[in-house]
């Protein structure tokens, strides 16, 4: 396959960032976009919607179908992957993108907090794949995509956010095990991670001082979409690297991902 053309993609998180960044490249392709997330009104305090990511996916070339989903909900998130399925009549490739984060220690990470990160990045990933695999099984090339880190144990990933570490290795295991389940039917399960942080929202208010070394979105995107058009059959079970996803396409030059120009990279956590 060299591109995504009429292949129905359904992304979580899709109103901004990585999520909104992944949707506009696959649309340049002629994908299929299905654009879920929380927020359907404009909000002062967060840029995007489904519905303005919706309209930039096919201003970009793709169709588009806007839901608005709380991937802790095992019944919208059904109700939402058959609306997809119907709507294009089929799914192709799930990108679990949805995340929550809190970098805190224990004593600052109230219960509250702690479960929304599991019950979006582990629980939302697990619920979502469940639910698409049943159509992923009917596709050509089916791919599961979760933007979740290499499964590290080295303790100081854990040391000042076990919480969120937790969280996001759940999303990792997801892949782990699923890859390996999933295997005879040809279904790709893989996990992708940035080698520096990316600028979105929650770097700006985790870690403003890693901006200016940061990457754009668009370097996950790319990578996403070199791992997705790949035959599903000969790559699962991998937990990619964005920059190394990209060398091994030719890529030498990664000037124009920098946030900053010239300026020092800062790289991303569970990478030792």
């Amino acid at each position: 396959m060299a591109d995504l053309k009429n292949k129905t993609v359904f992304i979580t998180g899709a109103t901004r960032g990585i999520g909104r960044e992944i949707a506009l490249r696959f649309a340049r392709d002629g994908a299929n976009i299905v654009v879920t997330g929380k927020t359907a009104e404009p909000n002062p305090k967060m840029a995007g919607t489904i519905h303005s990511t919706a309209r930039e996916v096919e201003e970009a070339g793709g169709r588009a179908l806007a839901l608005q989903v709380d991937v802790r909900d095992e019944n919208a998130v059904a109700a939402a992957v058959k609306a997809a399925a119907d709507e294009f009549g089929g799914i192709d490739i799930l990108v679990n993108n949805a995340s929550a984060l809190s970098i805190t220690g224990t004593m600052a990470t109230p219960a509250k907090r702690y479960d929304l990160m599991n019950q979006i990045n582990a629980r939302g990933t697990f619920i979502c794949s469940q639910a698409c695999i049943p159509y992923l099984s009917k596709s050509s090339n089916p791919h599961i995509l979760t933007l979740s880190p290499p499964l590290n144990l080295n303790p100081k990933w854990f040391k000042e956010h076990v919480a969120y570490t937790m969280a996001k290795y759940g999303m990792s295991m997801c892949t782990l095990g699923m890859s390996a389940e999933f295997a005879d039917q040809g279904i790709a399960v893989n996990s992708l991670w940035p080698r520096t942080t990316i600028a979105t929202a929650a770097v700006e208010v985790f870690f403003p001082q890693a901006l200016a070394g940061s990457r754009k979105p668009a370097i996950m995107a790319d990578a996403a979409h070199a791992i997705v058009v790949r035959d599903s059959r000969s790559v699962t079970g991998r937990f990619f690297i964005d920059e190394e996803v990209l060398r091994a396409q030719g890529v030498t030059d990664f000037a124009h991902y920098a946030v900053t120009p010239g300026a020092r990279l800062f790289p991303d956590i569970f990478l030792d």
